[in-house]
This record gives C-alpha cells, sequence and structure tokens, in this order.
C-alpha cells in the first residue's frame, strides 16, 4: 500500500469512529434535556416517557415531525420544548423506547 492509501483508510476509519461517537452523545444529550426540561412538567421518570412507544413508533414520529405534538399528548396539553432539543428528545425516546432493553438512569 501506499503511504497515501494508508492515509486515505486511516481517515476513513477515523471518520466512522467519530459518527458512532457523535451519535451515541445525542441519547445521552437527550436524557439530560429531558430530565432538565421535561420530567417535572411530564410528571413521570424518562424511563416511562420513553416506553410509551416502541422504536418503530418513535422512528415514525419523528420522520412525521410530530415529536412535538407527540410530547405535548404525553405529558399534557401546554408542555412544550423548544425546536432545537427535538432531536435529542427523539434520540433518547428511541435509545430507551419500550422494546429497546435500555432502562434510562433518569
Amino acid at each position: 500500500m501506499t503511504k497515501f492509501s494508508k492515509l486515505a483508510l486511516a481517515a476513513l476509519l477515523g471518520m466512522a469512529v467519530m459518527t458512532t461517537t457523535a451519535t451515541a452523545g445525542d441519547a445521552a444529550k437527550g436524557q439530560k434535556l429531558y430530565s432538565k426540561k421535561l420530567k417535572g412538567p411530564c410528571k413521570m421518570t424518562g424511563a416511562d416517557f420513553a416506553a410509551k412507544h416502541s422504536q418503530d413508533q418513535w422512528e415514525e414520529i419523528n420522520e412525521a415531525k410530530k415529536m412535538s405534538e407527540e410530547i405535548a399528548k404525553i405529558c399534557g396539553e401546554g408542555v412544550s420544548i423548544k425546536d432545537k432539543f427535538i432531536p435529542f428528545i427523539y434520540d433518547f425516546a428511541y435509545e430507551f423506547a419500550n422494546d429497546s432493553g435500555n432502562v434510562p438512569s433518569c
């Protein structure tokens, strides 16, 4: 292998690792946001919130751009969260959905 090939392979591997790490952090950030912004207004733990749906259901809700509406439905009308936090809350809910086998610590 030439030096360029080795360098390109190393860069590709590095990007793959960074992508995996960045994705893993989103669920953790979502968990922190849930604890800080929604746990009180929703009157339930993060585990109870995420377990309201399966991973497939959370994915459908997110793809339909209905996360804000679903949060309001689960937590009660008047409970909302800023749009910039929605992707993190989605990652949290997806990671700890009722069919994931994972349990959050909040």
